[in-house]
Parts: C-alpha cells; sequence; structure tokens
C-alpha cells in the first residue's frame, strides 16, 4: 500500500499485519478436524482457568501444571516449527502429516503435556522427598519439559530469549569457568534440572504462577470487553473528545488507545485495533504517514503502562513485592498520565507546525447516541476496578468481571453476545495467552539459574563497580564535580539498566524482559538505596519502550504496514513521541512521590514532581517538534532540550534555574510570532 493511499484496510489485511509483526500471533492454519479439536481444548482451557480462580480449590502446583501442560501442547499444534513455512507449502495429504501439521508436531504436544503434569500429580509429599534427590525418572521428566519448553518459546516468541535461557544455562555448568566476579562452583545437569523441574524457583515459578493466576483471566476479560462493545465505545468517545481540535485524529489515536490500554496489554494488537481507524484518518488531514504510524504505535506502546491491566507486570509486581494491586496500579497511574501528555504535546505542535485542522462536525460520532449505544459496556470494567480497589484479589476481581461481561452481552441489545461469540472470544483469549505463557516457562528457567547461582548479585556488583568507576571519571571534570561519585554512581547504573532492557527488550515479550531485568537490576538499585518498587518499575519501562526503538520496535512495525511508511523511519519517529517514556523513570526515581505510594510520599513533593515533570516534557516535546509558539531555529532546539534535563530530578531549585535559562528563548518566540503574524 502506498504511502499517499488512505483507504481504511479490511479485516483481513489488518489480520495478515498483525501475523506478520507479532509473532505471537503467528496461528497456522489446520484442517477441519483439527481446528474443532483444538477449539474445544482452547475452550476448555478458560473454562478451566475461570473455575480454578473463581470457583475451585486446585493446589498451586497442579493449578500451575495444568496450565503449562495447555500451554504447551497448544504451542505445538498451533505454532509452526519454522516461520519460513506458510501455509500454501503445507502437504495436507502427505503420509507424514495429520489434519495439515506434522505428525511430530502432535507428538511434541503429547510429550509436553506429560511432562508438564507428572511432577503436578505426584502425591505432595512425594515431591518433597525427593527435592534434592530426584530419581531417574524425574530427571528424563525434567530434562524433556526443559527443552520442549525451549523450543516452544522459539516457535511462538522468536529465538531471542531460548538463545538467553541457553546461554544462563551453560553459565550455571560452566560456572568455574566464567571471569572475574561471575566466576562461580557451577552445578550439574542433575543438580540443574533438580532446581528448575522440583523446586518453585524454576519452571514452576513465580513466572508461570502469575499467568496461571492472574494474566490469563485478564487477557480474556479484555477480548470479551471489546467483543461486547467496550474498544468501539473507548474509539467513540475518543473522537467525540478531540476529533474537532487541530490534528484531531492524532488525538484520538492518544486517547482512543489510552482507553483501549486499560483493557488490553498488548502493544501491536492495540496499534492494529484503533490504527485501522486513527492512521488513515491522520493522513487524510494531511499528517506524513511515518508521523501517523509513529503517533499510533507510541499511544498503543503506552497501554502496557495503563491501569488496570498493565500487561501481566503488574500482577508479577505483586508477587515479587508483596503489595496489594491498588498500590501498584496507583503508583502506575500519574507516570502513565506523563506518557500520554508527552506525546499529546508533540502531535499538538506538530499540528500547529504544519497548520493542520480536526475532523469536521459530520465526521464526528454523536455523544448522546455513543453512550446510548454502548453504555452497558463499561459496566463490567466499572465492576473490575471496584473489585480491585476495595481489596479483592486480582483473580476474583477479573472473575466476575468476566462473568459480567457475559451477563451484558446477552442482555445488550446493540452488540447481542450469540453462544457462538461466546465460544469464539473464549477460543481467542485462551489462544492469545498461548506465546506469553511459553515465554513466562523459559523466564522461569533464567530466574532458576539466578537463584542457583546468585548471578544477579554479582551482575548487580559488576553494573555498580562499573558505574563507580565512571562517576570517577566524570566526577574530576568541572563543573561535572559538582556532584558527588555516589550521584553519578547511581546516574551510570540507571542508563546501564534501562540500555539493557531496551536490547533485551528487543523482539522479547515485555513481561519476560521485565522478569529478567529485575533479577539484575533491583540487587544493583538497592545497593545505591533505591526502594524496590521504583526499581521494578524503572525496568518496566524501559522495557515497554523497546516497542518503539529501532531496529526491532515491533509496534511501530506494525503500524508502518497499516500507513505504508517506512519501518525504520516510522521506528525513529515513534521513539523519538515517547521520549517522555524514557525520562519519566528517571523522574521517579530521583523523586519516588511520583508513584504515590513510595516511601516518604508527601503531597507537596509530589506536587513539584508531577509540575516540574510536566514542563520538562513540555520542553523536550518542544525541542524535538521545532516549534513552541513559533518556528525554533536550531540553537532553540538544543538550547531548550538541554535545559529541560534540568527537570528530570524536579525541585524548587531546578525548576527555578531552568525556568530562568527558558526566559530568553521564550521571550524570543514572542517576538518571532509577533513578527510572523506582521508578515502574514
Amino acid at each position: 500500500m502506498s504511502p499517499e493511499n488512505n483507504r481504511e484496510l479490511t479485516l483481513e489485511e489488518l489480520a495478515e499485519i498483525e501475523r506478520k509483526f507479532d509473532p505471537e500471533m503467528a496461528f497456522r492454519n489446520t484442517g477441519k478436524i483439527l481446528t474443532l479439536i483444538v477449539s474445544v481444548l482452547l475452550v476448555a482451557m478458560s473454562v478451566y482457568h475461570i473455575y480454578a480462580s473463581g470457583f475451585g480449590t486446585i493446589r498451586e502446583l497442579l493449578h500451575r501444571g495444568i496450565y503449562l501442560s495447555f500451554t504447551l501442547g497448544l504451542v505445538f499444534i498451533l505454532f509452526s516449527w519454522r516461520k519460513s513455512v506458510s501455509d500454501s507449502e503445507v502437504v495436507p495429504s502427505a503420509w507424514y502429516r495429520f489434519n495439515g501439521i506434522p505428525i511430530i508436531d502432535i507428538l511434541f504436544a503429547i510429550a509436553a503435556v506429560g511432562s508438564a503434569l507428572y511432577l503436578p500429580l505426584l502425591p505432595s509429599e512425594l515431591v518433597a522427598s525427593r527435592v534434592g534427590n530426584p530419581s531417574s525418572v524425574d530427571i528424563l521428566w525434567g530434562s524433556a519439559l526443559l527443552l520442549l519448553t525451549l523450543e516452544a518459546t522459539r516457535r511462538s516468541v522468536g529465538p531471542t530469549l531460548p538463545i538467553i535461557a541457553l546461554v544462563f544455562i551453560a553459565f550455571a555448568l560452566f560456572g568455574p569457568y566464567a571471569p572475574g566476579a561471575l566466576k562461580h562452583g557451577g552445578t550439574s545437569w542433575l543438580g540443574l534440572i533438580n532446581h528448575l523441574y522440583m523446586t518453585n524457583q524454576g519452571i514452576y515459578g513465580i513466572a508461570i504462577g502469575v499467568m496461571a493466576q492472574y494474566v490469563f483471566l485478564f487477557i480474556l476479560f479484555g477480548v470479551l470487553a471489546t467483543r461486547i462493545g467496550l474498544g468501539q465505545l473507548f474509539i467513540d468517545l475518543a473522537m467525540v473528545l478531540a476529533g474537532r481540535y487541530s490534528g484531531g485524529p492524532a488525538k484520538v489515536a492518544i486517547f482512543s488507545s489510552a482507553f483501549m490500554g486499560t483493557i488490553s496489554g498488548s502493544s501491536i494488537a492495540n496499534t492494529v485495533t484503533t490504527g485501522a481507524l486513527t492512521i488513515p484518518a491522520m493522513k487524510k488531514v494531511g499528517y506524513p504517514a511515518r508521523f501517523s504510524a509513529a503517533v499510533e504505535a507510541t499511544s498503543s506502546t503506552g497501554g502496557q503502562i495503563t491501569p488496570p491491566i498493565l500487561g501481566a507486570a503488574a500482577f508479577i509486581m505483586v508477587e515479587y513485592l508483596e503489595i496489594p494491586l491498588r498500590d501498584i496500579l496507583a503508583a502506575a497511574l500519574f507516570p502513565a498520565l506523563l506518557h500520554y501528555i508527552g506525546i499529546f504535546i508533540m502531535v499538538h505542535l506538530e499540528a500547529k507546525k504544519l497548520g493542520l485542522k480536526g475532523l469536521d462536525a459530520k465526521e464526528l460520532p454523536k455523544a448522546a447516541v455513543v453512550l446510548r449505544q454502548h453504555w452497558l459496556s463499561v459496566i463490567p470494567l466499572a465492576i473490575l476496578v471496584y473489585l480491585i480497589l476495595t481489596g479483592r484479589t486480582p483473580d476474583f476481581a477479573a472473575v466476575y468481571g468476566i462473568i459480567a461481561c457475559i451477563v451484558v452481552g446477552f442482555l445488550n441489545p446493540v452488540n447481542r453476545l450469540k453462544l457462538i461469540d461466546l465460544w469464539d472470544a473464549f477460543v481467542l483469549g485462551a489462544k492469545n495467552t498461548l506465546a506469553v505463557g511459553a515465554a513466562a516457562a523459559t523466564v522461569g528457567v533464567v530466574v532458576g539459574v539466578v537463584t542457583l547461582t546468585g548471578v544477579g548479585f554479582r551482575l548487580g556488583f559488576v553494573v555498580v563497580q562499573t558505574a563507580t568507576e565512571l562517576g570517577d571519571l566524570v566526577g574530576t571534570i568541572w563543573p561535572l564535580s559538582y556532584f558527588t561519585v555516589t550521584q553519578w554512581a547511581l546516574f551510570f547504573s540507571l542508563v546501564l539498566i534501562a540500555v539493557a532492557c531496551i536490547i533485551m527488550g528487543a523482539g522479547i515479550p515485555t513481561t519476560a524482559t521485565y522478569i529478567i531485568l529485575v533479577a539484575v537490576a533491583a540487587p544493583a538499585l538497592a545497593q545505591l538505596q533505591v526502594q524496590p518498587l521504583v526499581s521494578h518499575f524503572f525496568v518496566f519501562y524501559y522495557g515497554v519502550l523497546a516497542d518503539i526503538t529501532p531496529p526491532v520496535a515491533l509496534a511501530a512495525y506494525a503500524a508502518a504496514g497499516i500507513a505504508g511508511s517506512n519501518p525504520f523511519q516510522t521506528g525513529n519517529t515513534a521513539f523519538r513521541l515517547g521520549i517522555a517514556k524514557a525520562l519519566v523513570p528517571f523522574i521517579f526515581v530521583y523523586s519516588p512521590s511520583l508513584l504515590l505510594v513510595a516511601d516518604g510520599f508527601t503531597w507537596l513533593e509530589f506536587s513539584i514532581t508531577f509540575t516540574g515533570a510536566l514542563i520538562g516534557i513540555g520542553a523536550i516535546g518542544s525541542a524535538f517538534t521545532g516549534y513552541f509558539i513559533a518556528t525554533l531555529s536550531t540553537w532553540e532546539r538544543w538550547y531548550i532540550g538541554l535545559v529541560a534535563l534540568l527537570f528530570v530530578a524536579p525541585g524548587l531549585i531546578t525548576m527555578g534555574i531552568g525556568f530562568a535559562l527558558l526566559s530568553p528563548v521564550f521571550i524570543s518566540q514572542l517576538r518571532k510570532r509577533k513578527l510572523e503574524r506582521a508578515v502574514a
């Protein structure tokens, strides 16, 4: 599709774009018999999780094992062993295939189910007695599960995460040969399998536990909520709120993606869902194709940091930090708001610079009609949020949110839910969890090696030592010597961890990146007196940023596919638009009050921090856009960008200095605007 083409894509074209740029959605076609069998299994998976979390009492290891068996078994059926093998190349009638897929994949699926269920089906007392002294059968099943997990993750997510897991496994086995501070005593294959398979520190650890207990239900809730009309309500409300203003469709993209982010934790799914409408509309009013795609990608990526779902990270934080989900959601609120404000500022300034108008009134939906048609769809989300805020567990809230979706769907005369629609929603909801579930199991392998070898603290020590050496070097340079070595060590540690998060996040699910990096970042930042909640949010934010950071900016590439723009240029523009997200983590490290529930919180400090952050983000946006109240010269853009860094650590003194330094540019801009008006 050429950049000049502003037509809306068909559902089939959008599905193909999502499949192309999101490996987690690249399901292969199967024959009719296998399609029916898989559909039944996916529905059974959904029904089981609703029952287990809402009404049943199933012991932890068995629940995790059942979830893992469903996940790995279905991955081998639904994901091809090689992405380059298209459906047209499949020969259904070949002797080595059943209903369109290789028989070997069916055998892999059966082996995955068996290895995932072997240990959980044993009596608890027997499992406890074998920890530290596994039998030969235990080692055999554990080795099979480890290898099958790595292959399932490679198929559904890509090779990067399994390669990282293999590096960690090699590190565990060959510890005596590791360099410097990373050297350790090593372990045997038996010891490795014992830790990764027989204990809750490996494959059956926190990552799979959170997926089984919380994330599955919230993904299913998002699918059902969208099906009953909540997604359409969000898009229509965004049109009503922002469509008429300067550069309206771009602002619609921001609002609609923020709204959709409350029920969707997937950057790419959000991009495709809302971008199908907003990207052609942005191009129609005059935005360049790459800018249109970048706005949608950056806004959609913000869905992963928007309460109440936050992808899966919120639930991981609940388990790691042992604090209520409502505290996590409160901490996420204002950083997410700053992200969207940053995009909004740049979009508005770009529209002013290009002289763009909003949409005509006849192109906008009527608020009264939108609310009358879709107000019922808000009820499940309201119930979900209410239950979380009143202290109910996340899984309890999700189950009753799902039940509310079903009830509302059957009662809603506009988006009536039929039994076949409910069946399809259960199928799609379970399907959407498979890749991230396989990734969670592989993350369990990495985390297991970290706990077995203590490499997290070793890597943390290396990070802090490197940062301290850089601080010593920089501290000798005037006027940088004004700051202490400890302050420079913290700054460089944050930079190193941020870069590691972005690199790790290239092509890896955000949740996986977050869990792995927290194992390294938390010890490093703890040595520098950073609060655990702040450490977790810092790592999480930079993991999310990878979705719009070239060269592997998957959300930006998906948006480019809709816009017909250059993917790499779109990724660069998206990163520029998301620069606020890159600054916000530094802000809440230096001023944790932005997270509301951090230790030492006061409303005065929060007000100063939030105000300073707004000014800093606005200044950065102006510098990158090249426009304030008039066009900025090159030196003004560089000057404003550098001064904006003063607001990274907001305080009355730094804000005062920042205002004083920005004043000359502001005066210059007023004169330039007056001159431009006089010429016009």
